[in-house]
C-alpha cells in the first residue's frame, strides 16, 4: 500500500463507497417493483380464497346443503356466512352447536379479510399505474396491464418489446410447447382477458390481438419517454374496428 494511503484515508474511502451503494440501491427500488408485487400478491390471495371458499363451502353445506346451488359468487357466499341472518329453506342440513359455528364463521372472516386486502391491492396497484404509466393503465387495465408489466420486467423494456412480442406474454408455456412438439403456436398471452379480444367475432380475435399489441407498444413508449395521454383514443379506435 502506498505510504501516503493511510487507515484514516482507507476508512474514508470504504464510507464514501458504503454511501454510494446505499444512494444505489435506494434507486433500484422503482415503480416497476412496485407493481410486479403488487400483482403478484393479488393473485396469490385470488388463489388462496378460491381454496379457502372451496373448503368454507364444504364445511357451510353440513348446515345447509341447498345453499351449494343457490350461491356461486365466492364472496358473496363468504358474506352470507358471516351474516347473522337466517337462511331460509334448509329442510337437509344437520343442527350445529355454537362451537362449530364459530369455526366456520372464523374461516370467513380470514376468507373476508384477504379479499378486502385483494381489493385494496387493486385500488393501489391502479393508483400506481396512473402515475407511472397511464397509458398502459388505461388501454390494458390494471391487471391484464400489471401482468405485461411484470414479464416485460420494466417500463423500459416493455417500450422496448416488438407489438407481436407484448401479444404473446402470458404464453410462453404454450410457445415452447410449440416449439418443442409442434403444437398450435398461441395467439395471444395475457391480453385474451381483453374486453376487445373477448367482444372480437371468432375470425377477428387474432387481428384484434395484433392491433391491441400494436397500441399497447406505442403506449408504452409514450409512458416511458413521459408522454401525453393518447390511450383513450388508442381504445376508441379499436374499439371502432372490432366491436
Amino acid at each position: 500500500m502506498d505510504k501516503d494511503f493511510n487507515a484514516e484515508d482507507f476508512q474514508k474511502l470504504r464510507e464514501k463507497a458504503i454511501s454510494l451503494a446505499k444512494v444505489k440501491v435506494k434507486e433500484s427500488v422503482s415503480k416497476d417493483l412496485m407493481i410486479i408485487n403488487a400483482i403478484n400478491n393479488i393473485e396469490e390471495i385470488e388463489k388462496t380464497v378460491n381454496v379457502f371458499a372451496s373448503r368454507l363451502r364444504d364445511w357451510f353445506m353440513i348446515k345447509n346443503p341447498e345453499l351449494e346451488d343457490a350461491i356461486s359468487d365466492n364472496e358473496y357466499f363468504v358474506k352470507v356466512v358471516l351474516s347473522d341472518e337466517p337462511i331460509s329453506g334448509s329442510v337437509m342440513g344437520a343442527v350445529l352447536d355454537q362451537d362449530d359455528e364459530h369455526a366456520i364463521k372464523a374461516l370467513a372472516a380470514i376468507t373476508q379479510g384477504m379479499i378486502e386486502t385483494k381489493t385494496f391491492l387493486l385500488l393501489y396497484l391502479e393508483k400506481v399505474m396512473g402515475a407511472y404509466c397511464k397509458n398502459i393503465l388505461y388501454l390494458a387495465g390494471p391487471t391484464i396491464g400489471a401482468k405485461l408489466f411484470r414479464d416485460a420486467k420494466s417500463l423500459k423494456r416493455f417500450a422496448s418489446l416488438q407489438s407481436s412480442t407484448i401479444q404473446l406474454l402470458g404464453a410462453e408455456k404454450a410457445l415452447f410447447r410449440h416449439i418443442k412438439t409442434g403444437a398450435k403456436p398461441p395467439k395471444y398471452g395475457h391480453i385474451v382477458n381483453h374486453p376487445l379480444i373477448i367482444n372480437a367475432k371468432k375470425d377477428d380475435k387474432g387481428k384484434a390481438a395484433r392491433a391491441l399489441a400494436d397500441k399497447l407498444s406505442m403506449a408504452a413508449r409514450v409512458d416511458y419517454f413521459k408522454g401525453e395521454f393518447i390511450a383513450d383514443k388508442y381504445l376508441t379506435d379499436l374499439k371502432k374496428k372490432f366491436n
